[in-house]
């Protein structure tokens, strides 16, 4: 199993490099930043910051997406990166949720995000790739040519699939062990039939969590409940209550959302992510548990062992409550270990 840890971008630029280092030294593999630019200040030159400051950690947004950025713009900021760290640099793909809607426009469709990820992945190894109006291809003769690990996001069948079909691995925004197992099967189950070798597909499952007790853990992080809601509402009623198309349980959430008179109409992207946020009034401590990880330590072992057996290989913490130093000495010194 491996770890991340996700910031947001908020926090000032010396502390989270001395976060970052921190990770580094307690067993973390990977230091994910979110992509919304309009939300949050921008990731990448905090990402080339801590890459100058840390030896191993591997480096990526978690997610990026295809629409705000032109891709040979994005493909050469992501080149650059994986020069700058010696190819400790991957991304994570979504279609644009947040970074689109809380400026009013659409997320790509899931064509435009696949021939995103292949164009981006193919300039950043040096291949020639010609994309959109560009009347010849496009290459980069300066790159490293670094392998880039492209990972999606994804909840409904369509992106599974996509996720699936072009992706090194699933990045999923929930640590319930099963639904983590029934969204994976599904993007590995496409790619099997795409032809694509899934021995060493690997899938990442994200959250906050809380080392201490329930209460406290509930309020720091219910939060995030809220986003995936909003996040998999849309897919909910798209494909339809007892289709087997989305999991019974995901469903009946969102439908005890709607009955909680929540909609996405209602949902403020301004408090995206944020454990104060208002759009957290529906929520119930029993969903928070079950979305996140929180409790004692063996709570957290016990429910990261139950991420394995699903088919889970990275567990990523949200660090996102204002406890960020604490809770990575937490999972360094009493989480980690059990999986070394």
């Amino acid at each position: 199993m491996e770890f991340g840890i996700a910031f947001k971008g908020e926090i000032e630029p010396k502390r989270t490099i001395a976060i970052a280092r921190q990770c580094e030294a307690a067993g973390f593999e990977y230091c994910w930043f979110f992509d919304s630019h309009i939300l949050w200040a921008d990731p990448y030159p905090k990402i080339a910051q801590c890459m100058e400051h840390t030896d191993k950690l591997r480096f990526g947004p978690l997610v990026t997406n295809p629409k705000v950025r032109d891709w040979s713009v994005a493909s050469s900021m992501f080149a650059t990166l994986s020069k700058i760290s010696g190819g400790r640099f991957d991304i994570a793909v979504g279609r644009g949720d947040s970074s689109m809607r809380v400026m009013g426009k659409k997320p790509g469709t899931i064509a435009y995000t696949t021939e995103f990820c292949e164009a981006v992945r193919q300039m950043v190894s040096g291949e020639t790739y010609t994309y959109d109006d560009t009347p010849n291809p496009i290459f980069m003769d300066w790159v490293d040519k670094h392998p880039l690990p492209v990972w999606i996001a994804a909840y409904g069948p369509k992106a599974l699939q996509m996720a699936g079909e072009v992706g090194d691995g699933l990045v999923i925004q929930l640590a319930d062990p099963g639904l983590c197992s029934w969204f994976s099967e599904q993007a590995i189950s496409a790619g099997k039939a795409a032809g694509r070798d899934m021995s060493k597909y690997r899938v990442l499952a994200c959250a906050p969590v809380w080392v201490g007790d329930m209460e406290t853990g509930v309020a720091q992080t219910k939060w995030f409940p809220a986003l995936v809601g909003n996040h998999v509402a849309d897919i909910v009623e798209k494909y339809g209550k007892g289709s087997d198309l989305v999991p019974k349980s995901l469903t009946d959430y969102i439908e005890n959302r709607r009955a909680g008179g929540a909609g996405g109409d209602a949902y403020n992207y301004r408090q995206h992510a944020d454990k104060d946020s208002d759009n957290t009034y529906f929520v119930t401590p029993e969903i928070t548990e079950s979305f996140g990880i929180l409790g004692p330590v063996e709570r957290h072992v016990e429910k990261i062992k139950e991420l394995e057996a699903s088919g889970v290989t990275q567990f990523t913490i949200y660090l996102t409550n204002g406890s960020e130093e604490k809770i990575v000495a937490e999972y360094g010194e009493h989480v980690i270990p059990h999986f070394r």
